[in-house]
């Protein structure tokens, strides 16, 4: 397998699998945002007597925003191979990762997504920081050039 088409191969499945994370939560969150009671989402407020939080308006916000929104833009720098894009796939994986614990551990194990999106956000940690380690092994730069002067 050449490094351009390897390059290009795990670009676009890092891209897209922040588009997907960044999609999904960005609808998770919305729902609860715009109910945070949680049930038109089948969700018990109950599951919120061991936190801070009354309702799931603060971590409907978190996870629309910095999840949702955040992986959106992750996923355009990382298809325009911003030279950034490495590093914010690292951080938000990051993130993603102690989102799901503190959510586990504050409510407990409720839904097979937890787990789906601990993994999901060790894969996007794992392949930023290696992109971010290896610049020169996986080319992610600008695809316009500047034009000489």
């Amino acid at each position: 397998m050449n490094s351009d088409f390897k390059s290009r191969w795990i670009g676009y499945s890092l891209g897209v699998l922040q588009a997907f994370i960044g999609v999904t939560a960005a609808a998770g969150g919305f729902g609860l945002v715009s109910d945070p009671s949680g049930a038109k989402m089948n969700i018990s407020l109950e599951w919120l007597n061991n936190t801070p939080f009354v309702n799931y308006f603060i971590p409907g916000l978190v996870l629309l925003t910095v999840n949702g929104v955040g992986n959106v833009v992750a996923s355009i720098t990382t298809f325009v191979r911003n030279k950034y894009a490495p590093n914010l796939a690292a951080a938000l994986g990051m993130f993603l990762v102690l989102y799901i614990t503190i959510e586990v551990l504050s409510v407990g194990l409720r839904t097979p997504l937890q787990p789906l999106y601990f993994i999901l956000g060790v894969i996007e940690f794992v392949v930023g920081l290696k992109l971010a380690k290896a610049p020169d092994q996986i080319r992610i730069e600008p695809t316009v050039k500047k034009m000489p002067t």
